[in-house]
């Protein structure tokens, strides 16, 4: 066997033939909807702490998805390659938010989709999906609940607070009492009326109250 042999093994003589026009057109087409990924991200960011490098991931993922699909369809013997590759690649990156999980995997969908040329199928979906996405975050279904955590003098004041917290509340319930020398501690879980939180100036102006806290609450991060 010589050198000239090797070369014309049948690995080299399998690869299809890809065209450049439909190259670019498909990562031009990922890049338009990786953007539109990432405003939808941006739009229905839940929490104030933006994240540039999870927004720019959305946009490579769909791009390398759809160079990596290209390459796996135009050959069977590099797709199973491709798949043993891929199998040894571990994501160690934490996710903050549960529906980012959403984006990345609509991130590698639409990759794999433009990649297949099925181009029409990943612009309606992706436009359908950005729609739904908007409209539930968008919707406000209630107030986000709070913490409120008050060190009262007495049993006086405390009854004072629980008046003010039934009219400037729309909902609220003790989950701890403390009393102990200096007083009494009182954490309650509540939910604001529009969003209104002057009640705990009142609360903290009362004779007796020390001191009153309020805290944002989403039932993550507190129990």
């Amino acid at each position: 066997m010589t050198f000239n042999d090797i070369f014309k093994s049948s690995f080299f003589e399998s690869v299809t033939e890809f065209s450049v026009v439909d190259t670019i057109l498909g990562l031009a087409v990922a890049l338009a909807v990786g953007l539109f990924i990432f405003l939808i991200y941006k739009k229905t960011l839940a929490g104030v702490m933006y994240s540039s490098g999870f927004a720019l991931t959305l946009v490579g993922l769909s791009l390398v998805t759809t160079l990596v699909i290209m390459a796996v369809t135009s050959n069977v013997v590099l797709s199973l390659g491709m798949v043993g590759a891929l199998s040894i690649v571990r994501f160690r990156t934490a996710i903050k938010e549960p529906v980012e999980i959403v984006f990345l995997f609509w991130s590698l969908a639409v990759g794999i989709v433009i990649g297949a040329g099925m181009i029409p199928l990943a612009i309606i979906g992706s436009v359908i999906i950005g729609i739904i996405l908007l409209l539930f975050a968008n919707r406000k279904i209630h107030n986000s609940p709070y913490i409120l955590v008050i060190n009262c003098q007495d049993e006086s004041a405390e009854d004072a607070v629980m008046e003010i917290l039934g009219k400037g509340t729309e909902h609220y319930i003790v989950k701890s009492k403390t009393i102990n020398v200096g007083g009494i501690e009182l954490t309650m879980e509540l939910r604001t009326k529009d969003a209104s939180t002057g009640f705990v100036n009142r609360i903290s102006s009362l004779a007796g109250v020390e001191n009153a806290t309020l805290v944002s609450y989403n039932g993550e991060y507190m129990s």
